[in-house]
């Protein structure tokens, strides 16, 4: 491996164990600037606090974000884009380049892709290309892939999932998010078909802290690396707590009760 690449890797992944928490605050692009993301420099400070290896969010928002103290965390820079008020919400474009990450100081970029979107062509071109640029610059990449279309009856089918986690191994990513599944024994499935880490999202918001702490365990049990979960940490009352619980599910192997006494 290019060793910029296994540095940058290291930045944002536990390296004694290659699990990472990863949370994503790139939804002011696709839903405005909803709870838990209006102060950026508080909400990266409490998910730092709680022990998070990365943050991830678009170009714009690291100069509201910077603390230049507390606690260290990873920054991952996400590329692709589409807002909620469009006829296309499914239709990601690139908003941004391997260079504008790298200009900003950013451990990884991320490209989000929905496979089965009419427009599916350009997204798989564009992840494509971006991972041949970001392979010259020795930037590891996060493919977020999901299955989103007319063809689509269940986007959590685990036959459904191995997919979206294939092709982005297949195009060249060297971390891939995909849905949970439901169940460690599926979801072991989909990471034997993916050579690379596989984490999970958290997708809507759940119904309680327990449910998450349960869903992450389950998919550290199945071979999962880890987790890259917006809504449900940064708009928990307290992110810094629910960040320190799941810490301890993924990179130190507690239970589900021995996590949810820390809440």
């Amino acid at each position: 491996m290019h060793l910029g690449k296994a540095i940058r890797l290291e930045r944002i992944m536990n390296r004694n164990n290659g699990r990472t928490i990863v949370v994503p605050m790139d939804h002011g692009v696709t839903v405005g600037p909803i709870y838990g993301i209006v102060d950026m420099r508080e909400a990266v400070n409490q998910v730092a606090e709680g022990g998070a290896n990365a943050m991830l969010m678009h170009k714009g928002i690291p100069r509201c974000s910077h603390r230049a103290g507390g606690k260290d965390i990873g920054l991952i820079i996400h590329l692709s884009a589409s807002t909620s008020l469009s006829p296309f919400p499914n239709a990601k474009t690139l908003v941004g380049t391997v260079t504008d990450a790298l200009k900003l100081g950013a451990d990884a970029v991320s490209v989000h892709v929905n496979l089965g979107d009419e427009t599916e062509p350009q997204m798989l071109a564009d992840l494509g290309a971006l991972c041949s640029e970001a392979s010259e610059w020795g930037m590891p990449v996060l493919a977020m892939m999901y299955a989103r279309g007319p063809k689509i009856q269940n986007e959590y089918d685990e036959s459904v999932v191995a997919h979206c986690a294939r092709v982005g191994v297949e195009l060249g990513a060297d971390i891939v998010k995909v849905n949970y599944t439901g169940d460690p024994e599926s979801f072991s499935r989909v990471v034997d078909g993916c050579c690379v880490p596989v984490v999970i999202a958290g997708g809507p918001k759940l119904e309680s802290e327990r449910d998450l702490v349960q869903m992450v365990y389950d998919s550290i049990q199945a071979g999962g690396s880890g987790l890259s979960v917006g809504r449900n940490i940064f708009q928990h009352p307290t992110p810094a707590k629910i960040v320190a619980a799941l810490n301890k599910v993924v990179h130190e192997d507690w239970s589900v009760d021995a996590a949810m006494e820390l809440l």
